[in-house]
């Protein structure tokens, strides 16, 4: 695995260090790498609602309502 050497702000690094002694994550390591695999998700998710946003943009009109079309996108992503 590469090894990456980073700092942090004084509030980041304390607040990882609190995760950390709440026995949530072993390392900071760990707990980095689970923020980025979160952000990750967080993106593909974001993109998933991007293109579905310009295709139904560039589809023409549509008769569901805003509940009904934020329902549908709801169910989508949650799988």
């Amino acid at each position: 695995m590469p090894r990456q050497s980073i700092s942090f702000t004084e509030p980041n690094n304390k607040w990882l260090k609190e995760q950390i002694n709440s026995k949530e994550y072993a390392s900071k390591s760990e707990l980095v790498n689970d923020l980025i695999r979160q952000a990750r998700n967080q993106q593909i998710k974001i993109d998933w609602i991007a293109t579905k946003l310009e295709k139904a943009e560039n589809s023409g009109f549509t008769t569901n309502s805003k509940e009904e079309i934020l329902k549908q996108a709801k169910a989508a992503v949650n799988g």
